[in-house]
């Protein structure tokens, strides 16, 4: 295996391993770091980043329409939405629903759906149509399903890590450059390339923000 299989697995090892830690589970019912969300609530929606490549890879192909990785975030509900549109709450809801098993059942199921894709990605097709039910009416390619959860494992590794004051998980130099790399090109989609340019080479005439969302 090589490219993003090999960055989604690495980002879902590391977001397996910080799930395990007890502050998690000393924490569960606390509020996390990102407003409306709980601390098992943020966990669930970290788990759910495996779990649901665990069902995509099950589903039976999908026959709508295939978009390419940029075009899939220009349309999604949740990109700039407010904390309490519909679709952010949909997404905590999620999460909480997840938080409901306790700590140590939703790493179990985590671990065993870990082992799964790790097996199923082995041999499974890069190219063809995958898809998330929260999603409208749209496919991406499996590789670039497994782009989105890299991105949103490593994002949410580091909200959960803050959220109960541990380390943010390290990932293999490679993969920690995917992950820059696709939120560059989102921030870039969102700013223009020369609030990013000096963003990153000016400080005295870097912009407010160039976050990707």
């Amino acid at each position: 295996m090589t490219g993003i299989r090999v960055d989604f697995l690495a980002a879902a090892g590391a977001a397996e391993r910080l799930l395990r830690r007890p502050e998690v589970a000393a924490a569960w019912r606390a509020p996390s770091a990102l407003a409306g969300w709980s601390v098992g609530g943020l966990a669930g929606h970290l788990a759910y980043q495996v779990l649901c490549v665990r069902e995509a890879l099950a589903a039976v192909a999908p026959t709508e329409e295939t978009v390419g990785l940029l075009d899939h975030y220009a349309r999604v509900a949740w990109v700039g939405a407010a904390l309490d549109a519909d679709a952010n709450v949909r997404i905590r809801e999620g999460g909480e629903s997840f938080a409901v098993e306790g700590p140590l059942a939703l790493h179990r199921r985590l671990a065993a759906a870990l082992a799964e894709v790790t097996t199923a990605l082995a041999t499974a097709d890069g190219a063809r149509p995958a898809r998330l039910p929260i999603w409208g009416p749209w496919s991406l390619t499996l590789d670039d399903l497994l782009a989105t959860r890299t991105m949103e494992l490593a994002v949410h590794g580091d909200d959960l890590a803050v959220s109960v004051g541990v380390p943010t998980p390290e990932l293999p130099p490679e993969t920690a450059d995917f992950v820059v790399g696709l939120l560059a090109r989102l921030a870039v989609r969102r700013h223009g390339w020369v609030d990013v340019v000096r963003a990153l080479s000016r400080a005295e005439r870097a912009p407010g923000s160039i976050a990707a969302f």
